[in-house]
């Protein structure tokens, strides 16, 4: 197992940590939730983050959470697909389509949320489940799938994410669409 620091991986990836933070913010906008604080970027750990008011409501914390989630992993296909099938099936390898893949893939590697995001999910799914709120029954398992994402990343989880969704995807696409 090739263990790289985190520092170089955010060197290489920030494309996708930017994108990451860019959807928290995007979701607090969307819920009204005003942002108090935002580093898009940084080579320490955590390499980027949002600092938002206290949410009331367990569907904005909800979605402000998983929201990078959502629009990492769109926006990794989004990018992908047209390079892949331009250098997969037109054998068009030019820099411009291998940049893209790796702006794709460093997207998508960047879409699970943080443990922090998750211990926010569980702690307004512990008061939203009190209000009989349906939704909050989900976050259990969401919340488990990110605490095991995260840890898996130990395991290059995140980087396996992001070439399954941008270069597997697209493949199964084509093979799908030859018949």
């Amino acid at each position: 197992m090739i263990i790289i620091p985190g520092w170089i991986i955010a060197i290489i990836t920030f494309p996708g940590i930017i994108v990451h933070e860019a959807a928290h913010v995007l979701f607090c906008r969307l819920r009204k939730v005003a942002v108090l604080e935002v580093c898009y970027l940084q080579f320490k750990n955590p390499p980027g983050y949002v600092i938002h008011e206290n949410v009331a409501d367990f569907t904005s914390n909800f979605l402000i959470s998983i929201g990078p989630f959502l629009v990492n992993s769109f926006l990794c296909v989004l990018i992908c697909l047209p390079a892949f099938i331009r250098v997969r099936t037109f054998e068009m390898g030019d820099p411009l389509s291998y940049a893209l893949l790796w702006l794709g893939v460093s997207i998508g590697m960047h879409a699970f949320p943080s443990n922090q995001d998750a211990s926010n999910l569980l702690r307004a799914a512990g008061a939203a489940v009190k209000r009989l709120n349906p939704l909050a029954l989900l976050a259990y398992p969401v919340v488990i799938a990110i605490y095991l994402a995260n840890l898996l990343r130990f395991f290059w989880l995140d980087y396996i994410y992001g070439v399954a969704l941008g270069l597997g995807l697209p493949e199964l696409a084509l093979k799908y669409a030859a018949g």
